[in-house]
């Protein structure tokens, strides 16, 4: 068994959808406007392989991010360069936390978030 892909709900579509293609650097597969619902499907993935469906729907509520809350904590990237990448979304206007090194695996992470702030993690390959 493996992820077939993630499922997330933004409050705002369009700054959602610049975030995960221009600054995360995901390639658009399709993106379908479903008029009954009145929702965008953005499917997007890194590389060939099929990762995200962004949605959009009128008025989702919030879910608590800080404090943690129970269910879906964050979505981890594996990277090469832990560094380069934290530099790079710098560049790109992002607010990232510091490099830290996981305990118990000697890898190197960090975190920054998406619009919505879903924390992203970035992990050491």
């Amino acid at each position: 068994m493996k992820i077939h892909h993630i499922a997330i709900i933004c409050s705002n579509y369009e700054v959602s959808k610049k975030f995960y293609t221009e600054a995360l650097g995901l390639n658009i597969i399709r993106e379908v406007y479903r008029e009954e619902r009145q929702s965008y499907k953005l499917d997007l993935a890194i590389g060939d392989q099929y990762v995200i469906e962004l949605f959009s729907f009128p008025d989702p509520p919030a879910r608590p991010s800080r404090p943690e809350a129970c269910g879906l904590r964050h979505l981890a990237f594996s990277v090469e360069n832990v560094d380069e990448k934290r530099q790079e979304l710098i560049k790109k206007g992002l607010n990232c936390e510091e490099i830290r090194t996981d305990e118990f695996t000697g890898k190197e992470f960090f975190f920054t978030q998406d619009p919505d702030q879903l924390p992203l993690e970035f992990y050491e390959m």
